[in-house]
């Protein structure tokens, strides 16, 4: 009778080693296609709002810096609010409200930010009573691009009238005083920042600064809100995007498997 094939012990040893090795390989595969599928690598876009940020020094003045208040961020929290703000000679206003959130199925995000009853006594020399009844910014990122907007209740400049509620992209006014110009209202002020994002300013007043400006120098922004880009549309960690994740695996894994078991096919003795 002929004798079963014999297995060499040195053969066995490599086997095994190879049988390791292709276990250990489908491990790190394993563990680089779940790393792949975990939320981090998937992040939706960021979004941030706040109400009211003021960097001035006016003439003969200390300087002021308030803000970002009542400030809302995607990484929370998502919603914010004031009741009023009171920054004497610059700002008066009410409530502010503000909510920056995004949509991990969609990856969209959207934020958004209200201040009532807002008063501008650092340009009273120069226009005379100056009001917004409420100043509304608004933006959403989706995979289709990023759009903001500004609204406008009640806007009224003073001498440099009234304001349309929906005003176009950087609308300026220009603000004058004697000779001078001593400032530049910017109405739905919109930044696009070099990592895709969107910035949305909808009263951003800038105090030029210029040698013997009768006002002073720095910034008003009132109500501001930042989004995009969006993140993926799925994320990686659940529901299609585990899927994706396990296929990915599969592809991966699949081959280390077959040629593991090839490589343990028995050598034989005559």
């Amino acid at each position: 009778m002929r004798e079963p094939p014999r297995i060499n012990s040195e053969d066995q040893l490599k086997n095994t080693h190879l049988l390791r090795r292709g276990g250990l390989l489908a491990a790190v595969v394993a563990s680089v296609a779940i790393a792949g599928a975990a939320p981090a690598s998937a992040a939706p876009g960021d979004g941030s709002a706040y109400g009211v940020k003021v960097d001035v020094k006016l003439l003969g003045l200390d300087a002021v810096k308030a803000g970002p208040l009542a400030e809302a961020k995607t990484s929370g929290p998502t919603t914010n609010s004031l009741a009023k703000a009171n920054l004497t000679g610059v700002l008066t206003a009410g409530a502010i409200n503000t909510e920056a959130k995004r949509d991990d199925n969609s990856g969209a995000v959207t934020a958004k930010a209200s201040t009532a009853d807002v008063g501008l006594p650092l340009l009273k020399s120069a226009l005379g009573s100056v009001g917004v009844k409420v100043v509304e910014a608004t933006c959403t990122a989706t995979q289709k691009g990023v759009q903001g907007a500004t609204n406008l209740v009640g806007a009224n400049l003073g001498s440099a009238g009234a304001v349309d509620s929906t005003p176009a992209p950087n609308t300026q006014v220009k603000v004058g005083l004697g000779d001078a110009n001593v400032a530049t209202i910017i109405l739905n002020e919109q930044i696009k920042n070099g990592d895709g994002s969107l910035t949305v300013n909808a009263i951003h007043v800038k105090l030029l600064g210029q040698a013997l400006n009768p006002l002073g120098s720095g910034d008003v922004i009132v109500s501001s809100a930042t989004c995009g880009p969006a993140g993926l549309p799925v994320p990686l960690a659940s529901g299609a995007g585990l899927w994706i994740g396990l296929g990915l695996l599969g592809a991966v894994a699949i081959p280390v498997g077959i040629r593991v078991v090839r490589n343990r096919r028995p050598a034989t003795t005559a």
